[in-house]
């Protein structure tokens, strides 16, 4: 019988990679203006990237198609930093419907539904977590709030599923994620999500934990259906852009669904996450 590796054998170089690139994009986050903008923009072109390899090249290298989707996305979040929110939807849409009508002339027609669907929320995330920085009087922590919403679903989940292990919850798509994970990871991102707010703004702690766990369930659910997504095309990990942590999509599906919600929250109410 093969010998079980340890349940944190990736733990050390998890870690070291999250608290370096983790470091970076906190400063630029931090800092504002151009650098919030180039950080996203480069962080959406990546995904977008990784997508096209999945669903067009089953995870081999995307060629044209891959660097077309990657300026899609990219372009888009940087037109809404230079030219304002109004106008990047637009460029995203521009750019999504010239690869999706490229699929259809050479007879892809389900790999321009694979391009609308992926790269419009890939693309809508970004220009939402830029929107969020950008909003006054708390763009900043309200960024940095669905940072450590994701963070902690994301820990929580890993230590939880390690620890406690148990019935797996979807072992078709993830074989790893079991129900202990999923509610480890909800636990300590409402935990600490709220308490990052009450810290912050002092606001209502357990108005902001609702929030916060809605966002942690979307995120793993994000995580799910990109687990779904590689395992339909037969891909194991996005990319490899980050040691121990694969790619960009492995990385930052979670924070795209956790962007959704709370650029939902905020704009639908007036008021941000914080603001009650």
């Amino acid at each position: 019988m093969d010998a079980q590796p340890p349940k944190f054998a990736d733990l050390r170089v998890r870690l070291v990679s999250a608290i370096v690139l983790g470091g970076v994009a906190l400063l630029m986050i931090w800092l504002g203006g151009v650098w919030a903008a180039a950080l996203i923009a480069a962080m959406a072109a990546a995904m977008a990237w990784e997508w096209r390899a999945i669903t067009h090249c089953r995870g081999a290298h995307p060629g044209a198609g891959g660097i077309a989707a990657a300026g899609a996305c990219g372009t888009a979040v940087l037109t809404a930093e230079v030219l304002g929110p109004v106008l990047a939807p637009t460029m995203l849409a521009a750019g999504v419907a010239g690869l999706a009508a490229a699929d259809l002339m050479q007879g892809r027609r389900t790999s321009a539904v694979w391009t609308i669907a992926g790269l419009t929320i890939i693309g809508g995330a970004a220009i939402a977590l830029l929107a969020l920085r950008n909003t006054e009087p708390h763009g900043f922590i309200s960024a940095l709030w669905v940072v450590i919403v994701v963070a902690g679903a994301d820990t929580g989940g890993y230590f939880a599923g390690r620890l406690i292990g148990g019935p797996k919850l979807w072992p078709s798509v993830s074989p790893k994620k079991t129900w202990a994970g999923l509610f480890g990871g909800i636990a300590l991102a409402a935990a600490g999500g709220g308490l990052f707010s009450w810290a912050t703004t002092g606001t209502y702690y357990y108005e902001v934990c609702t929030v916060s766990a809605a966002a942690a369930i979307l995120a793993q659910a994000g995580d799910l259906a990109e687990s779904a997504v590689k395992r339909h095309f037969g891909v194991k990990d996005a990319g490899s852009l980050f040691p121990g942590h694969g790619g960009a999509l492995d990385r930052f599906d979670g924070l795209m669904a956790a962007t959704i919600v709370a650029a939902v929250v905020t704009f639908w109410r007036g008021k941000t996450v914080f603001i009650w």
